[in-house]
């Protein structure tokens, strides 16, 4: 099969880069032939060459609505389409997705769009959310299937007049590790905890550092860069926390920090179904995410973790309270989260219910009159 992914942003490597790029990679070692189209270059490309994934990259896609560069993006996807000739197209992120679709629909090309948490959920602005919502529910019957990350994004789009027998939810998933990688939950002094975020509006560290202020005995760590990483840093400086707080930056060997970690968190104002949380349960260690999005599916709660309210201080500070004071907990939790991602969450469990997804669509297309 020869499969063309399209995703709008390289400048950094989200879940949705992510869960590109090790379908990409799988689909090749399992035979296929692959091409990636994204905007401009950045870490996301550079992560691409790394693993040998012939890619385009596309200077005029970008993420803001920009109607002239918008229309050339439009006119390249095609000609790469005709060039590349995929059986199937398979697009992420919102503007790629749009355009996309169009480019499909004038070539009469099957193509699948994966919505990683929808450009309209909880928590975006008001008035960027009205304009996806507008434009998902005007450009969704171009997909011949979407694919949503979480079963509160497939609800998410039926409740906006998408077609409930179009969209199907396939979760996450993520390739395992190995087992030195495997963390120990149970160190202390001090109780090292974990966030892996873009410091960008979408993410709310505000939240988890007010919430650390008055705990001893630990020490986080922030993984990710970001427009709001001067802010954060300067919230940390002004509550005395310069020495609790670290802050590493862009990094890529997430599964060793981890390893090194007690207790992870994910506190955020929105998401569709995060990769990050995946990583820390496959890790073995017990997670703290906010209640948006499908964040809440990934976990038991009370058992592999805690699911707080959106932007509540007190409830963050009492769940990491709880698991800093009992290391015998954060074990159980741990590995209780460890099988969890075990029975529902390997990469290979989503690669097999993606690709019947590609090879429905494709023999549904060969069979129209």
């Amino acid at each position: 099969m020869k499969i063309l992914f399209i995703i709008t942003r390289a400048d950094t490597i989200g879940g949705a880069q992510i869960h590109v790029r090790d379908l990409a990679l799988t689909s090749i070692n399992y035979g296929h032939f692959v091409k990636v189209i994204t905007g401009q270059t950045g870490k996301f490309t550079e992560s691409l060459t790394k693993h040998n994934i012939n890619f385009i990259h596309c200077q005029t896609l970008k993420r803001s609505i920009y109607p002239i560069e918008d229309f050339k993006t439009l006119l390249q996807i095609q000609y790469i389409i005709k060039q590349f000739s995929p059986d199937i197209v398979s697009l992420h992120s919102s503007k790629a997705g749009i355009l996309g679709r169009l480019a499909c629909f004038f070539l009469n090309q099957p193509c699948i769009f994966t919505a990683h948490g929808w450009a309209f959920t909880e928590g975006v602005p008001k008035f960027q959310k009205n304009i996806y919502r507008f434009l998902e529910q005007k450009f969704e019957f171009l997909a011949s299937r979407i694919i949503c990350v979480s079963e509160y994004d497939r609800n998410l789009g039926i409740a906006a007049g998408m077609n409930p027998d179009r969209i199907v939810t396939i979760h996450n998933g993520m390739p395992d590790i190995p087992n030195a990688l495997h963390a120990n939950p149970c160190q202390s002094d001090p109780v090292q905890m974990v966030m892996v975020a873009r410091m960008d509006t979408q993410k709310d560290h505000t939240t988890l550092i007010q919430a650390i202020s008055e705990i001893s005995n630990i020490k986080l760590q922030l993984v990710g860069d970001g427009p709001k990483k001067t802010t954060i840093q300067t919230q940390v400086n002004s509550l005395g926390l310069s020495h609790n707080v670290e802050f590493l930056g862009y990094r890529e060997d997430i599964a060793h920090i981890l390893a090194k970690t007690q207790i992870f968190l994910l506190i955020s104002n929105w998401e569709g179904f995060p990769c990050t949380t995946l990583e820390a349960m496959r890790a073995g260690l017990p997670v703290i995410v906010s209640n948006v999005g499908g964040a809440s599916e990934a976990l038991i709660e009370g058992k592999t973790g805690y699911c707080i309210p959106k932007g509540d201080v007190a409830t963050l500070r009492e769940r990491i309270l709880t698991l800093v004071n009992n290391p015998d907990l954060r074990q159980q939790m741990g590995q209780a989260a460890r099988k969890h991602y075990e029975e529902n969450f390997t990469f290979e469990q989503m690669f097999q219910k993606t690709f019947a997804i590609y090879e429905s669509v494709l023999a549904n297309h060969h069979n129209k009159p």
